[in-house]
């Protein structure tokens, strides 16, 4: 199953920089790979449509995780493309509620309020997810070679995508936006849990949520092992 990959830099609100979805052209169609903040919305379209991508074509669109500068246009497109959302259920309350501190703790109420308005997160963009995923979840019924992995950190429901070439969609387990890979934020022993499982595997290229896609060399996975006392991990 041939895959070309198409990364989208998708604008954030207020210039807090940009969040990368990804358009996986298969032989059957497509599946996009998170989908920015509503504030972003016009720009992801303009891109779809440029690359082929018309209604009835998206076959699948995979959540990384639920914060909405990455679920942001989901309920949009799922309408407009007529096509399904995936994510894991860990995850799906923040869509559903329109709350990213859902399974992350209490959090400070003032900002949990002010958080969906900052990213156009209204009513409208609220949805319940057409497929569930889980750790292992095989996408060839959608035409492409690749597997669901839970990588928990970021969020409880955080997952990845991995292909059988070894290309990696990670959503923010890790960033490239500071001139090299680095962990994202979240819960530490999360983090470890997914650093340790992911360096066993053959991962050949990572492509972040954030920042630009890098070479997984052999060093990697240790030297994110060792960040987990950074400060881009809040406790």
């Amino acid at each position: 199953m041939t895959v070309i990959i198409h990364p989208i830099g998708v604008p954030m609100p207020l210039h807090l920089g940009s969040v990368n979805c990804y358009l996986l052209k298969t032989e059957s169609g497509f599946l996009l790979v998170d989908t920015g903040a509503p504030s972003g919305r016009k720009d992801l379209e303009k891109e779809l449509e440029r690359l082929g991508c018309h209604p009835g074509s998206l076959r699948l669109i995979v959540l990384t995780h639920g914060d909405f500068d990455h679920t942001g246009s989901a309920a949009y497109l799922r309408q407009k493309y007529r096509s399904q959302i995936a994510m894991h259920p860990d995850d799906a309350g923040m869509a559903e509620y329109a709350d990213m501190f859902w399974n992350r703790g209490k959090g400070n109420i003032l900002f949990s309020k002010l958080v969906p308005l900052l990213f156009g997160f209204t009513k409208k963009a609220r949805f319940t997810p057409d497929v569930l995923l889980q750790d292992g979840f095989d996408l060839s019924e959608f035409g492409m070679d690749a597997c669901i992995l839970s990588l928990p950190g970021h969020s409880k429901g955080s997952v990845g995508i991995l292909t059988s070439s070894g290309d990696l969609f990670c959503g923010d387990l890790l960033m490239n936006d500071k001139g090299q890979p680095s962990l994202g934020f979240g819960e530490p022993a999360g983090f470890i849990q997914s650093i340790n499982r992911l360096k066993g595997m053959q991962i050949r290229k990572v492509y972040p949520g954030h920042g630009s896609p890098f070479q997984a060399h052999p060093d990697l996975w240790g030297s994110l092992y060792n960040e987990h006392n950074s400060t881009r991990i809040s406790n």
